[in-house]
C-alpha cells in the first residue's frame, strides 16, 4: 500500500504565497509523475501541476502559470507545490497524487494514489 500524506495549506490574503508538501510512503514504488490537483466546492477536480519523474518536465494549467511552481524532492518521493501571487479564484482543496503508469497527466482519473486533501483558502 502506498501513501501520500501533504503537509501545507491554509489561509491567506491576496497576492501571498503558500508551499504545499507531499511525501509518498510505504510499499516501494516506481512513479511515473507526481501532480496537484484541486477542487473548490460544487466543482469537479482539476488539475494544478505535474511532474514526471524520469526527466523533471512539468506541466501546468494555463491559471496557473508563472505563479505556481511544481518541483521534487530526489533524495525521496515527494513534491512541492510553491504558490505565489495566489487569487481568491486559488481558492480549493488541494489533492496530492501519484501514477505509475505513462499517459495524460492533467487526467485525474488515470492518477492510482491520492493525498488526505488540503484546505487552501485565499481571501480578498
Amino acid at each position: 500500500q502506498v501513501q501520500l500524506v501533504q503537509i501545507g495549506g491554509g489561509l491567506v490574503q491576496a497576492g501571498g504565497s503558500l508551499r504545499l508538501s507531499c511525501e509518498a510512503s510505504g510499499r516501494t514504488f516506481s512513479s511515473y509523475a507526481m501532480a496537484w490537483f484541486r477542487q473548490a466546492p460544487g466543482k469537479e477536480r482539476q488539475f494544478v501541476a505535474a511532474i514526471v519523474w524520469s526527466d523533471g518536465n512539468t506541466y501546468y494549467r494555463n491559471s496557473v502559470k508563472g505563479r505556481f511552481t511544481i518541483f521534487r524532492d530526489n533524495a525521496k518521493i515527494a513534491v512541492h507545490l510553491q504558490m505565489n501571487s495566489l487569487k481568491p479564484e486559488d481558492t480549493a482543496v488541494y489533492f496530492c497524487a501519484a501514477r505509475w503508469t505513462s499517459g495524460d497527466v492533467s487526467e485525474v482519473s488515470e492518477y492510482d494514489f491520492w493525498g488526505q486533501g488540503t484546505q487552501v483558502t485565499v481571501s480578498s
